[in-house]
């Protein structure tokens, strides 16, 4: 009766380690651009570029564990070699009809920035174009074909685990926001270019890259409160999607799920999405943006890290976003632009912001790995050496 009972209590305690362990979360990491400032007649003389070695050093001291690099210059890619940091980089929209145009170029762009690296240095993609919609909307047909030669000059080096993508402004792709399950593409690029792409991303196990800002979005409609934008917890701090029941706490979320509608609207709702930037300005461009200050940009990414390490995803994807970089690392501070960085321009921190997984999450689960070894060790003594227990 003493072994039944044993082995009925340590049976239970196997199933609700079983039950209980966290899903996972996704990756979050920086967007990196060098500060190159134009000589002004105050500062005639600006200051260059911080060495690459000293950014990847801060990356890493800070536990971020991705870089995102628009510019993918080959000095930092080198700096990230034998860390742990994951790099995404980017290809400049110019280099798009080329890339289109030539398998050869696009191999030429990946022996100077991915062959002389890679594995040392964890590339996790490649993005070919960032807000190409916008930017330079003429380049737009040669989009899919350039993603694609550089994906096929990849396969002909022999590289197999760096996918090919291409990054979107949520505000040029998508033509509703709330509800997020009426949101579709908008035409006629939804039909002619997101549909084979979408199609290109689930043959070749890629990702969907979009940029999301909630700041754009709270500034563009004014009966979004700002507590909703900011992930703050108010008792009423929610909107309904009256078409699916669903409910939102937060403005980041209903703009991932739009994306993710639009996606199942086109017929491709199983493909991960990457957040590639968002981020809250911590001073505007202008006085009349009144809500670019530090303190609301500190609980907008406290709010924004906080929410993808609780690992519950959005309401309309349990797993949420594959991966979110924020907007950005360092400031430009340039008069008449926004300051987006997480710390200054000499690299002193402007908030306190843990960007690792969280490590003590971590150790439970290797504290129950543990522990269920040791619960499935005392189950086989049970079993074999009890007097009237068997293994039949």
């Amino acid at each position: 009766m003493a072994s039944s009972s044993w082995l009925a209590f340590a049976l239970l305690i196997l199933l609700s380690l079983r039950h209980s362990t966290s899903s996972s979360r996704p990756l979050i990491g920086v967007t990196y651009a060098p500060p190159i400032l134009a000589p002004t007649i105050a500062n005639p003389h600006p200051p260059p570029p911080p060495p690459p070695d000293r950014v990847a050093s801060i990356v890493t001291s800070l536990n971020i564990p991705a870089v995102r690099l628009p510019n993918s210059y080959p000095s930092l890619i080198r700096a990230f070699a034998y860390t742990n940091t994951t790099i995404l980089l980017s290809i400049p929209n110019a280099f798009v009809p080329t890339l289109a145009a030539n398998r050869t170029l696009a191999q030429r762009w990946l022996y100077r920035h991915v062959l002389p690296f890679y594995p040392r240095s964890k590339i996790s993609l490649i993005s070919v174009g960032n807000d190409i919609f916008d930017t330079t909307p003429d380049l737009s047909p040669f989009l899919l074909p350039a993603v694609r030669n550089v994906h096929l000059a990849l396969r002909d080096l022999g590289i197999k685990k760096i996918p090919v993508s291409t990054t979107f402004s949520f505000f040029n792709i998508i033509t509703t926001s709330f509800p997020p399950s009426s949101a579709q593409f908008q035409e006629p690029a939804g039909s002619l270019i997101m549909k084979p792409l979408l199609q290109f991303l689930e043959d070749t196990n890629s990702s969907f890259l979009v940029n999301v800002y909630p700041y754009n979005m709270y500034r563009l409609n004014c009966e979004i409160p700002l507590g909703f934008a900011l992930f703050e917890n108010y008792p009423f701090n929610f909107r309904d999607d009256l078409i699916t029941g669903v409910r939102y706490t937060n403005l980041f979320d209903v703009m991932v799920d739009a994306v993710i509608s639009a996606m199942a609207v086109a017929g491709h709702e199983n493909i991960p999405v990457i957040v590639a930037e968002t981020g809250w300005p911590s001073s505007g461009a202008d006085a009349s943006e009144v809500d670019a200050t530090p303190a609301l940009a500190e609980m907008y990414l406290k709010g924004l890290v906080a929410h993808l390490k609780s690992g519950m995803g959005s309401p309309l994807r349990r797993e949420g976003v594959a991966e979110a970089y924020v907007y950005e690392l360092v400031d430009i501070e340039v008069k008449g632009e926004r300051s987006w960085g997480i710390l200054h321009q000499n690299f002193t921190q402007k908030y306190e912001i843990e960007f690792s997984r969280a490590c003590k999450i971590e150790s439970v689960g290797g504290f129950r790995a543990l522990l269920r070894f040791f619960l499935i060790g005392f189950l086989m003594n049970l079993l074999c050496a009890g007097d009237n227990w068997s293994l039949w």
